[in-house]
């Protein structure tokens, strides 16, 4: 029989993954209660491969009829499992690259109350980022600091791992109709989380690669994973600092861009007119230009700063407990 009562639920989205995931299901301790295989309309018949295969109890495929992405079928995951009355919410990916015996890690900080999200990070052991290929290494390099300026979460790295763990409470809050389906999911996930105020949690893992196949095509994405970026910054900062809250930072960002602005479009507009009339700038033009831009850049600079200080800290579920209690 199943375990019962532990409310912890693995979520395993399935797509040319049948080498490796009875593996996997077999490597899932009985801490878990639940376990959701959800067959993305996968080639390889994943899903009826699962049924015909598997006799853990815990158990349940979920069959999409058409192919939604990563992130479409962890949300199909997420809702069956909170239909389900499961508490903590654990994406594992089906492809044996995620030790199912780090359960215990990510599970942990969100049971003692101090996070909502537990997200994997395979660059804490620098003896272990050798394990990972050169371009997967650069490229998370790149994504993370792009995702720390588009989700808030400053403290955090390596935003593509899909090693999660989520609270119910903090679950319930996403919009998960609006969350990104493909592979944008995990980084959309963490600006989602930031505007309800979740606190998320770094786990330590080890980089593993084996003979996994990677669906992921970076010339494809790069360009649309920039603009998502971009879109995200724009809509934190609505959200957070003129919508929900104003405060010095509400001024500090606007000023300083318009100065920003002025200083370069004033400074190249004269420098371009003294270069074609072969005449030095005018020193006094020079400061025009200069000032704003030495002013503009510090205003941001404080911004920045005031934004890394805001990262949440009191977990959603904490805040909710307090709401039912009073």
């Amino acid at each position: 029989m199943p375990p019962t009562g532990t409310g912890v639920a693995v979520i395993i989205p399935s797509y040319k993954v049948t080498r490796h995931i009875l593996g996997v299901i077999a490597a899932i301790g009985p801490d878990v209660e639940r376990i959701y295989v959800v067959d993305d309309r996968c080639p390889d018949q994943s899903g009826a491969f699962v049924r015909a295969e598997c006799r853990d109890p815990r158990v349940t495929v979920l069959d999409h009829a058409e192919n939604q992405g990563v992130g479409g079928a962890v949300m199909t995951g997420y809702r069956a499992a909170l239909d389900d009355g499961m508490q903590i919410l654990v994406k594992v990916d089906g492809d044996g690259q995620m030790d199912p015996a780090l359960l215990p890690a990510f599970i942990a900080p969100i049971l003692a109350g101090e996070a909502d999200y537990t997200k994997g990070n395979r660059f804490y052991d620098l003896e272990q980022i050798g394990a990972m290929p050169p371009v997967r290494l650069f490229g998370n390099a790149v994504l993370s600091l792009l995702t720390k300026l588009s989700s808030g979460y400053w403290d955090l790295f390596d935003p593509t791992n899909g090693y999660t763990a989520l609270h119910a409470t903090a679950a319930s809050h996403l919009p998960f109709h609006k969350i990104s389906k493909r592979y944008f999911f995990e980084t959309d996930m963490l600006f989602r989380l930031n505007t309800i105020g979740a606190v998320v949690v770094d786990v330590p893992m080890d980089a593993k690669y084996a003979d996994e196949v990677s669906n992921l095509k970076i010339s494809r994405i790069a360009t649309e994973f920039l603009f998502k970026h971009v879109r995200n910054f724009g809509k934190r900062v609505l959200y957070n600092y003129y919508l929900r809250n104003m405060s010095l930072a509400s001024l500090e960002l606007p000023l300083g861009l318009a100065m920003l602005l002025f200083g370069t479009i004033f400074g190249a507009t004269h420098w371009i007119e003294s270069a074609r009339a072969h005449v030095p700038t005018p020193a006094g033009t020079v400061m025009v230009a200069a000032l704003p831009l030495l002013m503009g850049m510090q205003l941001v600079l404080a911004f920045l700063a005031y934004d890394i200080s805001s990262v949440p800290r009191r977990p959603v579920q904490k805040k909710s407990l307090f709401r039912r209690n009073a």
